[in-house]
């Protein structure tokens, strides 16, 4: 038998149907969610007699505390251990799915929304710790195609959530759309606590295998997650922080002024915090030395606000703009959703990562050049290629960052890195929401389609620019090839000595 063989076989062992059928089985839920209430709603208010106002909440409700919770779960997962925060975000999401089920009035299904909104913001930050955690025992890097299936699973959710949303109202009623949370997570949490290895397990394994202290201190595996203060002060502060700044971006038709000063003042007081705290939440002189991760942030969130604002507005203006049902709408977007399903598999299947997001930044702009040619006589096959056109980016972004936040994240704080990701996608689909009400108004037009593809197009380029500009995502040279090695020599002649 072979040494070498070992770490091979080990390697194939590692990210198993096993192991990824609890992180799916999560990370599709909090996607499914956020669509899922979209055909639910006018049920809702009927029921609770209650506006069109009042049911938006139920959305941006969820997203409000998904972009807190996301970073958060992910400190978490980060100091406790990423299992046992898998698991507890599985539990809330079981609690929070009973009491929208069984809500007698409408606060309540609101509070159901937000613990919904938490619960299963734990997934997404804690699969990824576990994905570090299994590459570190196998002792390889976690395969793009394993990366791929997480952002397919929330990609193919959130695109059927509105179908899933609409049968289950239709069928079981409202209700449903709350309940369905029962048992999807109750299969996940049995899968989870059969398969998922125990917080710290890995590093046991690890320290057992006799090569392992030959391994480089990159790829060391901790035996537990490490210690230290959760900085509770500094996740309130970042949750009052960024809480207010959406209440400002809710509405950017008519802006909330007087909320500026205290989301400046909260910002002030929150980095005054993370500067003096030893193990601060948000670390900001590690985001400071780590320009990489910061640009991967702000590229994610801009190419996310143009797709919400295509996903939102473009849907909207088939209906208003050119006079489809709303089932043909949704009949011409599905090239949009089969066309990011494909591509999120593509970019899994892409080494390296500048080439997808740069096509991805190069079909935003595309795309909003045809928007600009839309009008309400358009021809379909023109309606579909527009669709098609945003659909690219959606799977190629989503893979080409989340790749690059694994890669250019610390290793100890992953989940959390994972999270602030998504905050950055709920910031973009927050302000998309409020462009959107800016610049149609009362109804959708063809002219405020227009201006909304001229701020498509030019996030596109900037995104191009910006993808064009960041040396880090330039591939890496090969390392030198090492000298073969030579026959020894005996005696005291040297390799380059010469005989008379």
């Amino acid at each position: 038998m072979r040494a070498e063989g070992a770490a091979p076989e080990d390697g194939a062992r590692g990210f198993r149907a096993r192991l990824m059928a609890p992180l799916l089985l999560g990370s599709v839920l909090n996607p499914i969610n956020s669509t899922m209430i979209a055909t639910s709603l006018v049920a809702i208010a009927r029921d609770f007699h209650v506006g069109a106002a009042d049911t938006a909440w139920l959305i941006s409700a969820m997203y409000l505390a998904s972009a807190v919770a996301q970073p958060a779960m992910g400190r978490l997962a980060d100091r406790l251990g990423p299992r046992r925060v898998f698991v507890a975000g599985l539990v809330t999401v079981l609690a929070a799915g009973l009491l929208g089920a069984l809500a007698p009035a409408f606060p309540l299904l609101i509070v159901s929304r937000v613990v919904l909104g938490v619960g299963t913001s734990a997934a997404y930050p804690a699969a990824m710790a576990i994905l570090r955690t299994e590459a570190e025992r196998v002792g390889r890097g976690t395969p793009r195609a394993v990366l791929g299936r997480l952002s397919l699973a929330a990609l193919g959710s959130a695109a059927v959530g509105p179908a899933l949303g609409g049968l289950l109202a239709a069928t079981a009623g409202w209700r449903a759309v709350f309940a369905v949370n029962v048992p999807l997570a109750l299969a996940a949490l049995a899968c989870a606590l059969a398969w998922l290895p125990a917080d710290g397990r890995a590093g046991a394994e690890r320290t057992a295998d006799p090569k392992a202290a030959h391994a480089p201190p990159r790829t060391a595996v901790r035996t537990a997650p490490p210690a230290g203060s959760l900085d509770p002060l500094g996740i309130a502060l970042f949750a009052a922080t960024l809480t207010v700044a959406m209440f400002f971006l809710l509405d950017l038709a008519h802006p909330r002024w007087p909320l500026l000063a205290p989301a400046a003042a909260l910002a002030a007081v929150l980095a005054w915090w993370q500067l003096r705290h030893p193990e601060p939440f948000l670390d900001l002189r590690m985001l400071a030395r780590n320009g990489a991760l910061l640009r991967t942030y702000l590229r994610h969130g801009l190419a996310y606000l143009v797709i919400y604002c295509v996903l939102y507005g473009y849907s909207q203006w088939l209906e208003q703009g050119h006079g489809y049902s709303a089932f043909h709408a949704g009949l011409i977007m599905l090239p949009m959703s089969g066309a990011a399903a494909v591509c999120s598999l593509a970019g899994a299947r892409t080494k390296g990562i500048r080439a997808p997001l740069t096509a991805a930044a190069a079909c935003l702009a595309a795309g909003s050049g045809v928007c600009l040619l839309l009008d309400g006589g358009t021809p379909l096959a023109l309606l579909l290629l527009a669709g098609a056109l945003f659909g690219i980016p959606q799977g190629l972004a989503a893979t080409g960052n989340q790749a690059a936040v694994y890669a250019q994240a610390p290793a100890d704080g992953i989940g959390a890195a994972a999270g602030f990701q998504r905050t950055a996608q709920y910031l973009g689909a927050i302000t998309a929401s409020s462009l959107i009400g800016l610049l149609y108004g009362q109804r959708a037009t063809d002219a405020g389609l227009h201006e909304i593809a001229v701020a498509g197009l030019a996030l596109g380029l900037l995104l191009l620019v910006l993808t064009a500009a960041d040396r880090t995502l330039r591939p890496r040279p090969p390392a030198p090839a090492q000298p073969p090695v030579t026959a020894r020599h005996t005696g005291n002649a040297s390799p380059t000595h010469t005989h008379h």
